[in-house]
């Protein structure tokens, strides 16, 4: 197809030039894909440095339909991405998304659970087999550190700073931070470690990887997402929950208990504080709270 050439050069620019991560990179490249998907089913014939805004605009249309404002918003965002730098290599004049502007989503507070929440998914799990053992130090893992999925996925052995009382991440970016681990989680990836894995034959490849599925496989995000999705399912929770959830919930539960969001930032990854302000939520009654237990005029 004309665009894979394309593709692969602003695939190597954010990776050498902008230094993002496989992931970030992944993600722009889906944007992408599914533009070259819309231009295939509909037989239209038409380059990366042809392809006019009348084209684009009727592929947000078509998006528009699949998806909430929000995916729409990060889709647009990344076509205007791989745009500019066709501009910015002198492949284009111009940007077919110069005049398009992403719909409004306002600010989408994320959903948590409770405490009781997560102690019941992770009573739910069947400890009876190996892969139970596994997905509840997963489960602690996520909870008891504030993870992003693709950093759990990617933990390494050899990250784990269990006498120190710390664990190495590398987040967006390559970004490492060092977030403590608690002895609850610490104990539960221990017996993952020293029953389950290692029983396990490992890939090539794999040796250092903390998480492995059945055949010694690291596991992919999805394998994640489904994990959680069934649990909830099995304790009829009735919430639409991800690996981010346990996230969220890691980090207002700190707030909740007291912790300052300078810390949290720090343990979350997140570059600006702003985005940790975004991230936390907490209920108006919380926030009331508050006021009257800390300001001296209460």
């Amino acid at each position: 197809m004309k665009w894979n050439n394309y593709i692969k050069d602003y695939q190597s620019y954010l990776r050498i030039e902008r230094g993002l991560s496989k992931n970030t990179i992944e993600n722009y490249s889906f944007d992408i894909e599914r533009l070259c998907l819309f231009l295939e089913t509909n037989q239209i014939d038409v380059s990366p440095i042809k392809i006019t805004d009348e084209t684009i605009q009727q592929f947000i249309y078509s998006v528009s339909k699949e998806v909430n404002p929000r995916s729409q918003a990060r889709i647009i965002s990344g076509l205007k991405s791989f745009f500019n730098y066709l501009v910015f290599e002198d492949y284009r004049n111009d940007s077919p998304l110069e005049l398009i502007e992403s719909p409004k989503t306002g600010r989408k507070l994320p959903d948590t659970l409770s405490i009781k929440d997560i102690d019941a998914l992770i009573a739910a799990i069947d400890l009876s087999s190996n892969e139970g053992e596994r997905n509840r130090a997963i489960l602690e893992t996520l909870y008891g550190c504030g993870l992003r999925v693709s950093e759990l996925v990617s933990l390494k052995i050899s990250d784990l700073f269990f006498d120190e009382g710390f664990i190495k991440i590398t987040g967006k970016g390559n970004k490492e931070r060092f977030v403590p681990i608690g002895k609850l989680t610490k104990k539960y990836i221990e017996i993952y470690q020293d029953e389950i894995r290692v029983h396990l034959n490992i890939k090539k490849g794999c040796e250092d990887t903390l998480f492995l599925n059945r055949r010694g496989n690291q596991l992919t995000r999805a394998m994640i997402f489904t994990i959680i999705k069934d649990l909830a399912v099995k304790i009829g929770l009735n919430k639409n929950i991800s690996p981010h959830t346990l996230r969220h919930s890691f980090a207002t539960h700190l707030l909740e208990n007291g912790a300052d969001l300078r810390s949290i930032q720090l343990m979350l990854g997140h570059e600006s504080i702003t985005t940790t302000e975004i991230y936390v939520h907490l209920d108006r009654s919380f926030l009331t709270e508050v006021m009257h237990s800390y300001h001296p005029r209460k």
